[in-house]
This record gives structure tokens, sequence and C-alpha cells, in this order.
């Protein structure tokens, strides 16, 4: 296996699944049984903020007792023994990779410990509830806060980061994610485009194969460590 110095990791409800943790966005329109209009869209936050912050004050208490697993394990291992820059980007609202001990990570889809001030942008990190009575703590305004989660229609997170990180690295590692949400679904695009060498990790090929000089197929639990073994070996 080739020497790299810069790696980037994309991950998504896949590694987290084998904690536990549900794929939220169904086939049919529902986000853990709640319509996706109404809980994860700017308008059906103005339309009913205390509905979504229920939602995700409710979804806080699921998220919180999760466990990393032999995935965000061996992302760990990789980063603390493998000689090279690694960032992982992930579309995950947990923290799993945070319990992990996992470093420069990137949440393009914000982070469901984290509420936003819509008056003046401040973050705020917590498990508690946040609620339509919330003041920021910044501004003192009553009733802004926002869950920290990017809602249908509005911009990712992070995005210049990402671009410089897709083209500068060297090896791209996708691990559970479908390649049919975009714009992640074109990380791997770029990341070739620049040079990088491409694997998927996925419990199936997706429409994105083209893009991977790699597949490695099954569960990430099982599939990283050996792989990072390889690395680590070499």
């Amino acid at each position: 296996m080739k020497k790299y110095k810069n790696i980037v990791i994309l991950t998504g409800a896949g590694i987290s699944a084998e904690s536990g943790l549900a794929t939220f966005r169904a086939s049919n329109g529902l986000w853990n049984n709640h319509k996706v209009d109404d809980v994860a869209t700017i308008e059906g936050f103005a339309r009913n903020p205390k509905y979504v912050h229920d939602f995700y004050n409710e979804l806080k208490v699921e998220l919180k007792k999760a466990k990393p697993n032999a995935a965000h394990l061996a992302i760990t291992k990789l980063q603390n023994e493998y000689p090279a820059e690694i960032n992982i980007i992930t579309q995950n609202v947990d923290t799993l990779h945070e319990k992990a001990k996992n470093k420069n990570v990137y949440h393009i889809h914000g982070q469901i410990n984290q509420a936003v001030c819509l008056n003046c942008g401040h973050v705020v990190e917590t498990f508690g509830n946040v609620g339509v009575h919330t003041i920021c703590p910044k501004c003192n305004e009553i009733g802004r806060m926002k869950p920290n989660i990017v809602f249908f229609g509005e911009n990712l997170l992070c995005m210049d980061k990402v671009e410089y990180l897709l083209r500068k690295c060297d090896l791209f590692l996708s691990i559970g994610t479908s390649g049919v949400v975009f714009p992640a679904a074109s990380f791997v695009q770029t990341a070739k485009y620049y040079g990088a060498d491409t694997y998927e990790f996925n419990l199936e090929n997706t429409s994105n194969n083209f893009f991977f000089d790699k597949h490695i197929v099954g569960p990430a639990g099982t599939t990283l460590p050996a792989f990072v073994s390889e690395m680590l070996k070499d």
C-alpha cells in the first residue's frame, strides 16, 4: 500500500447505524417518523418552532446514549498511529466521532448538540433542551435559537475548508454513505480529479462506483479495522 500524507474520510449514516442509530430519513419522506417538511425545513421551523425544538430535543436523548463502534475506533487508531494529516467530513449530526476521540471533524450538516442564534449567529453547545423561550447568552434575544442542523435549502457548513481538503488529499475514504445526496456525493469526484486514490466502504456498491478505485463491501465495523491494520502494517 502506498504511503499517504493527506487523508480525507467522508462518513455517512451507515457508520452510525452500527451504533444502533437509524438512517433517519426514509424513502417515504419521513425522518424518525416525522414529516421532513415539518422538522427539517426553514419553513417548518417558522411555522411551528416549538414542534421542531421538541423533535430535536427528543432526538438528542437517543443520540446521546449511542456509543462509537469499531469503525469509529479504527479511525481513532489511524489518526493516532499513521503519519499523515487525517481529516473527517461527516454528514452525521451525532457526536460519535467526538466520543471516539476522532480529531479534525467537520460536521457539514450540523450537530445535534448545538443551537445557533438567528439574531447574532452565536453557537451554543448543549445536550439540554432548547426551545422557544431559550435566551441567547450572547445577544440576550429570546426565542431566536434554532437547532444547529442544516435544514433543506440551507447551505452546508465548513464548505470552504472541505473544498480545500478535497483538493489536497491523496487518499479519500467514503464510509457508510449512499452517494446520492449532493453535494457530498460529488466529493469523491473532486478528490479523484486532483489525484487522490479513492476507496468506498459500504454494504453494497453505490451509484458513485465509477469514481472509486476500490469497493470494500461489508459492515464498516469489520472492514475498516482490517483496512487500518493493513495500512499500519506497511
